[in-house]
């Protein structure tokens, strides 16, 4: 098959699991209406399509913020133009194995902040929790809309070499990247109308609406039209397209903080015909900085006595304060131990293999392994704050060495995953890159899983380092209806 297909002379295949492949003569039968589209286009076609879907990007802003680089910060997100395809059955698996997460992780985050039983049952120690920079004391006892702490999580999935998926990490506080799974959408629906006719493609473009019900599912008691809006940190926030943009389809205001006041234990928006009572707000501000009087007192971002109002049950927050300890990269070591003791179920997605640096047997091993495993500070997201030993210099063992001794608690370790690989279009031909899956779940009255997701890719041959900030792009994902 693929000696035969000019376009795939420099597509290898190795001991990673390959979305198209099954082995040298054989593809996954998903994939053979996709392969046989592209590679029966016309020369120079898909280069054309890419800069249609680059321009298409551009001229809508969609761009990111890599910071610390001396040539500019801002990019245009990097997008391959073949989807990722996952089966119905696949799929049907991921979607209860989220569902599944996202209730045991909230009735966790209830627990912690209300009866702790289950650190009384020393299911997870008290002290992973307690020593949580995320944990809030300010959030004991008080009592959440609906008992919803997590609105939104983006949960980022890999696919091991038997080609079962499982959780790599949860992102529970401010997940990102939604904006580029809708738009990457509306860009392949435009090159590729027929392709779609052809595969019979789940829709997400619900996303939205369906963000906005949730939204509106959790406002205070007495308030059936409630006023809901976006909180921003500002333009200068990396992720602020993906603000603006999810702001402008559900078609709600986006604000910053300075917009925004409390009078009474009661929120309001500044608006040109006055003051706007304001009753939920998707917020995309870390705890740290939304409210100098209860958290960081030197933060600009806030909003004076939001914590008050909150407290006071008159505005509800998505994601609640304090839902950081459950995405903390140390907790996650237990949450199959949390979805038994919650719901009396073995995980339906499997967790990767954890080391915690605090014990310190494991943290021996990992320390004589370095050259071998992944380390991570247990708070960082995007890439930052890592070590992938095989990739590593000595000098950057030794540093992190160092790091692990001086602050155990801050990291984790896991082994190096050779996860998956798909077909990504590199100049005129296909080749394989790793990629990961970043679906992303809604909880308020029901779980709401748009079917899909945003599929990261790592652009650089031999790159592990999915995240835009490390040289990573992204791609559509198509899961099929049958």
């Amino acid at each position: 098959m693929k000696t035969q297909t000019p376009a795939l002379k420099n597509y290898t295949l190795d001991h990673a699991y390959d979305e198209m492949f099954v082995d040298e003569s054989r593809l996954h039968s998903h994939y053979e209406p996709l392969l046989e589209h592209f590679t029966s286009l016309p020369p120079g076609e898909l280069k054309r399509r890419k800069q249609t879907a680059d321009m298409s990007f551009l001229n809508q802003g969609i761009t990111f913020t890599v910071y610390g680089r001396d040539e500019g910060t801002e990019r245009i997100f990097p997008y391959d133009l073949l989807p990722r395809i996952i089966t119905s059955n696949e799929w049907d698996k991921i979607e209860r194995g989220l569902t599944q997460r996202i209730t045991a992780l909230n009735l966790f985050l209830r627990d912690i902040y209300h009866e702790g039983r289950i650190l009384d049952d020393g299911v997870v120690p008290r002290e992973v929790v307690y020593s949580c920079k995320q944990f809030r004391r300010q959030m004991r006892g008080l009592q959440v809309p609906r008992n919803v702490y997590i609105t939104v999580v983006g949960t980022d999935l890999i696919r091991l070499e038997n080609g079962e998926f499982v959780v790599l990490e949860d992102n529970l506080r401010v997940p990102s990247g939604v904006s580029y799974m809708l738009t990457n959408r509306r860009v392949m629906k435009r090159l590729f109308p027929q392709l779609f006719q052809r595969y019979a493609v789940r829709p997400i473009e619900h996303y939205t609406q369906a963000l906005l019900g949730t939204l509106r599912a959790l406002a205070p008691e007495g308030r059936p039209e409630p006023n809901i809006v976006v909180l921003t940190p500002g333009v200068f926030n990396s992720a602020y397209f993906e603000h603006a943009y999810l702001a402008r389809q559900m078609g709600i205001e986006l604000v910053e903080g300075r917009d925004l006041l409390v009078h009474d234990n009661v929120v309001y928006m500044r608006t040109t015909t006055g003051l706007r009572r304001v009753d939920v707000i998707y917020r995309r501000v870390d705890d740290d900085f939304i409210d100098p009087i209860s958290f960081r007192p030197d933060s600009m971002l806030g909003v004076p006595g939001l914590f008050n109002a909150y407290r006071a049950g008159n505005v509800t927050l998505s994601n609640a304060f304090g839902t950081g300890v459950a995405d903390d990269k140390a907790l996650y070591a237990y949450v199959p131990q949390i979805i038994k003791y919650s719901l009396g179920e073995d995980a339906v997605l499997n967790n990767v293999e954890t080391f915690l640096l605090t014990n310190p047997t494991h943290r021996q091993h990992v320390l004589q392994n370095l050259d071998k495993l992944v380390v991570k500070a247990v708070g960082e997201s995007g890439g930052y704050g890592m070590l992938i030993g095989p990739h590593s210099t000595k000098e950057q063992r030794e540093e992190f060495a160092r790091r692990i001794e001086a602050d155990p608690r801050n990291y984790i370790a896991q082994p190096t995953i050779t996860f998956s690989r798909a077909p990504c279009m590199v100049d005129d031909l296909l080749e394989p890159r790793h990629v990961d899956l970043r679906p992303y779940i809604l909880f308020g009255d029901k779980v709401t899983i748009v079917p899909g997701g945003l599929t990261r890719v790592a652009l650089k041959k031999g790159s592990l380092v999915v995240n835009s900030s490390q040289g990573g792009g992204s791609k559509d994902t198509w899961v099929l209806s049958q």
